[in-house]
């Protein structure tokens, strides 16, 4: 399965996605901001699989943080989530880099299925341990 990296600044928001795409078998690790994000991906090193961040968020926001890490790891899938409509057209010219922008509010079956297809179109097929 694999690895994700979960950037919101919301508790709530941040542990129930975190409980939905595990429940798929990925490994999850979560940031409460897009700096924390980024040090974690720094810190580890082209381990993660994909990025899930919110776009609005103090410190660092998604935009930041998406263009921050396509620069620096360039195989990373990249999903967004906001529940802003400004915030969503903002992410509309990072088409290059961010694999989709999944909506607020979302069920659990949505976030599930934005991550598997993300995972499924990057790569051609499903990402599995080795």
């Amino acid at each position: 399965m694999a690895r994700v990296l979960i950037a919101d600044d919301e508790d709530s928001m941040r542990s129930l996605v975190a409980r939905a795409i595990a429940m798929d078998g990925h490994e999850i690790v979560t940031a409460a901001d897009g700096a924390e994000a980024l040090d974690i991906l720094s810190a580890d090193a082209h381990t993660f699989d994909l990025l899930l961040t919110d776009i609005k968020m103090p410190i660092m926001d998604g935009i930041a943080l998406a263009l921050a890490a396509a620069r620096d790891f360039p195989g990373l899938i990249i999903l967004l989530m906001t529940g802003f409509a400004d915030q969503r057209e903002r992410a509309s010219g990072l088409n290059a880099i961010v694999h989709d922008v999944v909506t607020k509010p979302f069920s659990v079956a949505d976030i599930r299925a934005a991550v598997a297809g993300a995972l499924t179109t990057q790569t051609g097929g499903t990402i599995s341990s080795p």
